[in-house]
């Protein structure tokens, strides 16, 4: 629980914190960043990546700006099957 807290008040979070946030894969996690989807910053000569907590925001309302045009641009019809899981 300590740590939990302590990564909120982070202000660079890890992939795997990244990918925990979006319940995703490390790998996918990685992938966003390296197609520029997600914006980070490498670290060190080992290529520590990290994303500010604010760029991980922006990426998330980024995506709910995109689903609603989505939905806007595709409505839902009654005879359309169950969302797959």
């Amino acid at each position: 629980m300590a740590t939990e807290r302590s990564a909120r008040s982070e202000r660079f979070l890890t992939l795997a914190d990244v990918a925990d946030v979006l319940n995703i894969s490390a790998s996918q996690t990685y992938a966003l960043v390296r197609n520029g989807d997600l914006e980070a910053i490498k670290i060190g000569g080992r290529g520590q990546w990290r994303v500010e907590r604010d760029k991980l925001e922006e990426y998330i309302a980024r995506l709910y700006d995109q689903t609603r045009r989505f939905v806007a641009e595709h409505p839902f019809a009654d005879d359309e099957a169950e969302p797959p899981s």
